[in-house]
């Protein structure tokens, strides 16, 4: 089955490095610009439930700036300590000048 994209920012609205919080399907989520690709993860950090979005990215990484745990944005494996689950990342595609993801579920 085909997944079902909704249309979240322009292409063209984050600069690499930047950040904005979405919401799909009532979950909350980050649209992330890392190095001009766009990923999608849960918006809260795995490991306590602070929001990713008062970190930053570097790289393909997003900084949690609680414990100062990073997670790979490709594929939201932690990368250190203390956090040890992954994020749940979210299919991400530009059509038209739109960034689309993936509605969850």
């Amino acid at each position: 089955m085909e997944p079902r994209y909704q249309a979240v920012a322009r292409a063209d609205e984050l600069q690499p490095g930047q950040m904005k919080r979405i919401e799909l399907d009532g979950r909350k989520l980050l649209l992330c610009n890392a190095e001009g690709s766009h990923y999608c993860v849960d918006e809260m950090c795995s490991h306590e439930d602070y929001s990713l979005y008062f970190g930053c990215i570097q790289g393909k990484k997003l900084k949690c700036s609680l414990h100062g745990s990073y997670f790979n944005l490709e594929d939201g494996r932690p990368l250190n300590e203390p956090a040890d689950c992954p994020l749940r990342t979210y299919p991400v595609r530009v059509v038209g000048g739109q960034v689309e993801v993936a509605a969850p579920g």
